[in-house]
């Protein structure tokens, strides 16, 4: 057998061997990566791998099956990262850097000092979040245990462009964080001394809408105003600083969390920091009363505030509804299918969500969408409600606008 083939099968068994990390890629957790960055030692997914592929300096990649690894590459190409200054142990080829590397150990180096605020992108993150992760990590070293000092971020001023309530148009608009206040705040005017909103960090959210807002750094914030859900859609065209204003609005909120709920340890309160929608779509609604014609509506499933919102647009400023999802030991419930007698419009495959209150008559452009919509729904009435949830649900309970 040559080297080639050698070390082909030697990087396929390390993909495999267990107390290495191998087996989910070492920036997003995607599992199996079929990529590895020999100058880095890990192995990667196709999509990171792209991200790794902009700064060569750093990281050179190749394919696990389909590239030739020689014992030659990583002499012939390793950079200030592999030298053994860095590392403590001589690299004598590409194989072995793998196998005396590998995902769990360079992780330990790279990710010494995340902070708890700090977002960590998953497998179906954007690719701004995995390629500001991935620089953050390898090109600016910010994680690693002999660097500076990590603090909250603080304050932070800056312009973001900002769509319009009424109207499609992104303007540029002047956006403030006082962390310790607990407040954002934006601006029409760059000198203005009056801000168009005053947005508590408490009821706030922050999630990254790429496809919806058209953009690759596309931002969701939303918070609550008159008993209403606010959006308000943003970016900047650097990556750097959407995710650095993404983090900073994490931090705030984490310190807000400490102080509201200071019995409860760290761990418990940064999944409620920001959180993604579990899911989105369009889906045809009735009325109330179960006669009135199906109406096409965006909906979004936010899990952890139990609550499902629907507007007319997917871009709309307001929700024209929502319905909050207690379990199942309340009275909740979501099952496939219409009440007997009600036909939807266009769309056939229907779910009926029942709460105490009503019940909302649904029907999915398809069964796939159905199912999955189904799925969303019960995960979310067969969870216990956190004491997070249970700020709302006294007063949210089944509302819906219209």
């Amino acid at each position: 057998m040559g080297d080639r083939e050698r070390n082909k099968k030697r990087l396929l068994e390390l993909l495999r061997a267990p107390d290495t990390g191998n087996a989910h890629c070492a920036d997003c957790g995607a599992a199996d990566p079929d990529w590895a960055s020999y100058k880095l030692g890990i192995f990667i997914c196709l999509n990171c791998c792209g991200v790794h592929r902009n700064f060569p300096d750093i990281s050179r990649v190749k394919s696990v099956r389909l590239d030739f690894w020689d014992d030659s590459i990583v002499e012939a190409e390793r950079g200030p990262l592999c030298s053994p200054a860095l590392w403590g142990w001589r690299i004598p080829s590409a194989c072995m850097f793998m196998i005396h590397n590998g995902n769990l150990r360079v992780k330990a180096k790279f990710e010494a000092r995340v902070p708890a605020f700090y977002y960590i992108p998953q497998a179906n993150d954007c690719l701004v979040l995995k390629e500001q992760w991935i620089r953050a990590k390898y090109e600016r070293r910010e994680f690693m245990a002999d660097g500076e000092t990590i603090s909250l971020p603080g304050n932070r001023e800056g312009f973001l462009w900002k769509r319009g309530r009424d109207n499609s148009q992104f303007l540029r608009r002047k956006f403030v964080l006082l962390a310790r206040e607990g407040l954002l705040k934006y601006f029409t005017k760059e000198q203005g001394k009056s801000p168009k909103a005053v947005i508590s960090i408490k009821d706030l959210n922050a999630t990254f809408q790429t496809e919806k807002i058209g953009h690759p750094h596309g931002l969701q914030i939303t918070y609550r105003r008159d008993g209403h859900t606010r959006n308000l859609f943003v970016y900047h065209e650097s990556g750097k600083e959407i995710v650095d204003w993404f983090n900073a609005l994490r931090a705030a909120r984490l310190q807000y969390l400490k102080m509201a709920f200071p019995e409860l340890p760290e761990s418990e309160l940064v999944p409620f920091l920001t959180r993604n929608y579990l899911k989105q779509g369009f889906m045809e609604k009735t009325g109330p009363k179960q006669k009135e014609p199906f109406k096409k509506r965006w909906f979004a499933l936010d899990c952890h505030e139990r609550r499902l919102l629907y507007y007319k647009n997917p871009l709309d400023a307001f929700e024209q509804g929502q319905v909050f999802l207690g379990n199942k030991e309340q009275g909740y419930e979501a099952y496939e299918d219409l009440p007997k007698g009600i036909r939807g419009n266009r769309w056939k495959a229907g779910l009926t969500i029942v709460t105490p209150e009503r019940r909302f008559v649904l029907t999915c452009p398809s069964e796939k969408e159905q199912q999955e919509w189904l799925e969303s729904l019960r995960g979310v009435l067969s969870s216990p409600l956190t004491p997070l949830n249970r700020l709302t649900a006294s007063t949210e309970s089944g509302r819906s606008s219209r």
